[in-house]
């Protein structure tokens, strides 16, 4: 049994040359070199904005999700006669929301609202308002009878 040094090919292609599926040398530029950098530079900014936009919407509805849940504690702690609904409100609605609580007969009434700014320079421009607004009956007047 013969045993081959390692490492030298035995057959085959001279080791000086490479070609398609051969180490050693790179394949050859054609007309379309370069597209791939042009492609990148079009593309990279564009994931960035499409990035920044879906972000942007997440926070958003998050924000709202906040405003309805705000609502929904400010209305619930006015209709059993708390003194600090809005209080309430405030501290689950988003940061720097306006709480409204009006109060009509037997019911009471909470809105929440925030200003919600876009990303970016552009951020005052493009802002939405979210808001929410709950209802419930009053708890101290409900005008039950108890027998």
């Amino acid at each position: 049994m013969r045993s081959e040094p390692r490492g030298r090919p035995t057959g085959g292609a001279p080791t000086g040359r490479a070609g398609p599926g051969r180490p050693g040398r790179s394949p050859r530029r054609g007309p379309d070199a370069g597209y791939v950098t042009a492609e990148t530079a079009v593309v990279l900014p564009t994931f960035l904005l499409l990035t920044a936009v879906l972000l942007w919407g997440v926070l958003t509805a998050a924000a709202q999700l906040r405003c309805i849940d705000a609502a929904r504690v400010g209305a619930r702690s006015a209709a059993r006669g708390d003194a600090d609904a809005v209080a309430r409100a405030r501290a689950a609605a988003p940061r720097g929301a306006t709480v409204q609580l009006l109060e009509q007969g037997d019911s009471v009434e909470v809105l929440v609202a925030a200003k919600c700014l876009g990303p970016g320079r552009w951020a005052s421009a493009v802002s939405i308002t979210v808001s929410a607004r709950a209802e419930a009956l009053r708890e101290d007047r409900s005008g039950r009878e108890l027998t």
